[in-house]
């Protein structure tokens, strides 16, 4: 079976790391690059793999956020973020504007910037661990937002989610979880996908800041 190219959109700041950007993520048969006219082109509910945004900044300030805000009027709904400095409030500021993936510039060689790429394709979000540990003191510091839209209790998790939401917070990726817990991927990625949307959180790294900051897992 052929597996289609993830289409992405690349928007950097200034004209080096936009080149830097293009040139890494041309040969690579995982993703293919689209214009700003061919990403217009794209059907609103694609067949394929999501677009994805791969957005390059200094530092997450008002030019940056309007980027981020561009590539979600432009139909990516998935955003992957490299970034040079990405303190605590930037990272929060990202998770709220739907960005699934971050890495840091000086980490960002082009395999990792693929994998970037995937992980935010298949919502399954990409942090170092430092930056979320930090995004759990900063969600644990907010006031609580978020409430389930019916029954507005917080036992909405069943054990299976609970259960996997634990192995995310635990740094495994999506095979790892499905071995340990002998699942399959699409099971895990649909167990991800239920919590997310029903607790109207953006990605799992979201969804294990808001549950280990609700004490549920």
């Amino acid at each position: 079976m052929t597996i289609q190219p993830v289409p992405v959109w690349v928007k950097a700041l200034d004209p080096l790391s936009q080149f830097g950007l293009d040139h890494a993520l041309r040969r690579r048969p995982e993703v293919a690059l689209v214009t700003d006219a061919e990403l217009a082109a794209l059907p609103a509910r694609p067949t394929g793999p999501p677009p994805v945004a791969m957005i390059a900044v200094d530092a997450l300030d008002a030019a940056a956020v309007q980027v981020l805000r561009s590539a979600t009027q432009r139909g990516c709904r998935r955003i992957a973020l490299i970034g040079s400095t990405i303190d605590d409030d930037a990272l929060l500021a990202a998770v709220e504007l739907r960005v699934a993936g971050v890495l840091r510039r000086t980490e960002a060689t082009p395999d990792r910037i693929v994998h970037l790429v995937l992980a935010a394709a298949s919502a399954a979000g990409s942090l170092p661990p430092d930056l979320l540990g930090r995004l759990l003191g900063q969600t644990s510091r907010r006031p609580r937002q978020l409430r389930v839209a019916r029954g507005g209790g917080l036992n909405a998790l069943s054990d299976r989610e609970t259960q996997v939401l634990r192995l995310v917070a635990d740094g495994k990726d999506t095979q790892e979880i499905a071995r340990e817990l002998s699942y399959s991927e699409r099971t895990v990625k649909n167990v991800l996908h239920d919590v997310t949307s029903r607790l109207q959180l953006r990605n799992r790294s979201h969804a294990v800041a808001y549950a280990l900051r609700e004490g549920l897992i």
